[in-house]
């Protein structure tokens, strides 16, 4: 009996133990043991015709992937590929996709695998291709280092593959595994067909090259390095003397690469060159792809300043250029992707701010002609689908809630009123992955409290067909917690209303004080008030129940569709006018929430939001009492040239305005407690920029608390165990530096 009963107490003490630890909120398992995880969904690719689609699952004999297909009105299931035909031979396990796309014919694919981070970048790997038809499974550029091949894809008939290694473009036979080298004078300077680190960075240019529609030629972009400032990063833990790892990096001011468009046989021979106008160490080629159905190339070519973008069309036969359009603006531009050609490609889409909001137009090749397709006093946030066959432009947009995203429609041949597509009864964030004919889409939809819920709808009905996947487990995890759920405000600080968001801890009394715990990005990157699922964005929740009341607030000129006034207003006082929104909106929240303690009010931001803090910390010391800086810039020259220029405009024009932007110059009025986090591998915000600060500190005699993380670059999160210390790292200070709770 006595035996039974400690028995019974021992499962009471697991079972008691196992639902403690789900209601509870912890930084092991928010950081290190995957309990907040989602499930894994895709990818997914939608097949040819339309009606099905295609996604990876887990072979439940073997391990590994199988390829499935679905069809979309049945739900039928078939096994394209099993994971036991993509064991190589000789090894005993199958390969490991990390991502895969099919021949035009659907009849091979291209498997992506065993792949290596270039930079923020999962991009070079090893590439393999399977016949569906023959079930024969190759890998492509054996003969190369392993792990070398980036951006491999098909050509327009399916029977080589072109990729790039080692900054040479190859191509490669299906039919007989001939390997043909493409380019031959790719070095450390010299980049064919990907791209130095800030194209990749700055303007999202990655794949280097592309196929020709009839498959006879291939353009591609070339970078020459030489000449561009090189900035060294140190590894000193790897080995027991340093190791350089040097970066070219244009800085503000600096000499940028010289890039340049051409066109070679796929089949071999010389490069032949577009001679496009302008030193090209002072602009930027930002997009280039070929005119379907044609021997066109449309290259556009961004100026130095990026207020100027002059699009090209390039005739490969020739190598003749003619201007089709030029997009101007005061401040700056951005680049989309949303090109399509439309009407036996006599007209193109094209994205613009020229009448004040984000809108779809449709273009004439010769530029002549130029409609506006989307209509009305929003943004569109980006495109969805264009389907020229039943003339429908699906896009995102939110007229009315910026924290939130629809889905609606417009007509490509009569422009009016557009029609929304997402049910009103699902407040959120809505994306979309709509097949060719516009009858089905993959829709993700997702908010605060919702973690991502994958569904199958009809178009343009939305009807839903079937749930693919709805993150049971982590929703059950998430709802556990019991959590106060973010409350969205809108902060009136008299120019403009700032969106903003509140989280409370669950003992909250409104009848005492508390500290304000602020978390900033602020920079027209991005945006840090959205109602949307952001990993259930459990450190803030973690701090809330530690006794804080945390807020984000967006300030002008960060990346949310509210037309071009608002964005372009920080142009040329990056860090000056944002700081000052940031002041008078916590002003605003102090005087209308009697709960919160003015006396104790603390912020903290990664990256831009880094730098933001270290703003408001230096330039407002009587309201920001405390503050944690990671990965910052702390003077703005020291940070690339083409995302600085964007928005502050070149040195020489604007020195006063880099100066009033760069906190390192306010270090002196320091007065609260500061704590400055960067990982010594940052290639994106160099440890420069920390010891620039830390010297300047020094200067003035502050005192302030540092960590460094050795190798870590701008994510900190590599090596073993990162991410748990650094937030460890972070709550301690908060809670020796700004007391908690209510009081």
């Amino acid at each position: 009996m006595k035996k039974c009963i400690t028995l019974s107490l021992f499962f009471f003490s697991i079972g008691f133990h196992s639902l403690y630890s789900q209601s509870e909120l912890t930084l092991p398992d928010i950081f290190q043991n995957g309990t907040y995880a989602q499930s894994r969904f895709g990818p997914i690719r939608w097949m040819k015709d339309g009606t099905g689609y295609s996604t990876i699952e887990q072979n439940p004999t073997i391990g590994g992937d199988d390829i499935v297909r679905y069809d979309a009105a049945t739900g039928e299931r078939s096994l394209l590929l099993s994971a036991q035909d993509l064991i190589p031979n000789g090894e005993d396990l199958p390969l490991s996709i990390a991502d895969y796309q099919w021949s035009e014919d659907n009849g091979k694919l291209l498997i992506f695998t065993n792949t290596r981070k270039v930079w923020r970048y999962h991009t070079r790997g090893d590439y393999w291709v399977l016949d569906l038809e023959t079930n024969s499974l190759r890998q492509l550029g054996k003969e190369r280092p392993i792990a070398t091949l980036m951006f491999a894809k098909f050509s327009p008939d399916g029977n080589r593959v072109a990729y790039v290694s080692e900054n040479n473009i190859f191509a490669e036979s299906l039919e007989d595994g001939a390997v043909l080298q493409i380019t031959k004078d790719g070095s450390e300077d010299i980049i064919n067909g990907t791209f130095d680190w800030v194209y990749e960075e700055e303007l999202s240019c990655r794949d280097g090259f592309r196929w020709s529609p009839d498959g006879e030629h291939i353009a591609y972009w070339q970078s020459d390095t030489r000449g561009v400032g090189v900035f060294y990063l140190i590894n000193n833990i790897d080995s027991i003397y340093s190791q350089p790892i040097p970066m070219p990096y244009p800085k503000v001011g600096g000499t940028l690469s010289d890039v340049k468009v051409g066109v070679v046989s796929s089949k071999g021979g010389e490069t032949r060159w577009f001679d496009i106008p302008g030193d090209p160490r002072n602009n930027y080629l930002a997009r280039m792809e070929f005119i379907p159905n044609s021997e066109e190339v449309m290259i556009q070519q961004l100026n130095r300043p990026q207020n100027k973008n002059k699009v090209w069309n390039g005739n490969i036969a020739t190598m003749e250029l003619n201007t089709i359009l030029e997009e101007k603006d005061e401040a700056f531009l951005d680049i989309h992707d949303n090109v399509l050609w439309l009407e036996n490609e006599q007209f193109f889409t094209w994205t613009s701010e020229r009448d004040g909001w984000r809108h779809l137009y449709k273009v004439s090749r010769d530029g002549e002609t130029i409609e506006k397709v989307t209509l009305g006093d929003f943004d569109v946030e980006r495109i969805s689908h264009i389907d020229p066959e039943n003339g429908y432009v699906y896009y995102i947009a939110s007229p009315d809630n910026f924290t939130q995203r629809y889905l609606f429609r417009s007509s490509l041949v009569n422009p009016g009123i557009a029609e929304r597509v997402t049910p009103q009864n699902k407040p959120g964030q809505h994306s979309y992955q709509i097949s060719d004919g516009s009858r089905y889409a993959i829709h993700t939809y997702q908010n605060t409290k919702t973690p991502p819920v994958y569904t199958l709808v009809s178009l343009p009905s939305h009807e839903t067909i079937r749930v693919l996947e709805e993150n049971k487990s982590l929703r059950k995890s998430y709802e556990a917690l019991d959590l106060n759920a973010k409350e969205f405000l809108k902060v009136d600080i008299g120019e403009v209303e700032l969106d903003a968001w509140m989280l409370k801890p669950k003992d909250f009394d409104s009848s005492k004080k508390y500290p304000l715990f602020i978390y900033v990005y602020g920079e027209p990157a991005g945006s840090t008030v959205q109602d949307a699922w952001m990993n259930g964005d459990l450190w803030h929740h973690y701090m809330a129940e530690q006794g804080y009341v945390v807020i984000s607030i967006d300030n002008r000129g960060t990346k949310t569709p509210r037309g071009r006034a608002w964005r372009k207003s920080i142009y040329g006082q990056i860090g000056i006018l944002a700081s000052q929104d940031q002041k008078e909106a916590v002003e605003q929240i102090l005087s209308t929430y009697r709960f919160l303690d003015a006396s104790r009010v603390g912020m903290w931001g990664w990256s831009g939001g880094g730098q933001m803090t270290l703003n408001c910390m230096f330039r407002y010391p009587e309201l920001f009492k405390v503050g944690v800086a990671l990965a910052f810039v702390s003077d703005q020259r020291l940070y690339d040239a083409t995302y600085q220029e964007r928005y502050m405009g070149l040195l020489e024009e604007n020195a006063k305005g880099y100066h009033d932007g760069s906190p390192i110059n306010y270090a002196q009025n320091l007065d609260g407690k500061l704590l400055i986090i960067h990982g010594t591998a940052d290639d994106n915000v160099h440890y420069q920029s920390f010891e620039m600060l830390v010297d300047r500190l020094i200067k003035y005699n502050k005192q302030f608390s540092m960590m460094s993380y050795p190798m870590r670059a701008h994510g900190i999160n590599e090596r073993e165990n990162t991410s748990l210390h650094l937030r460890e790292t972070m709550r301690k200070f908060w809670l020796e530096n700004l007391t908690p709770g209510g009081r």
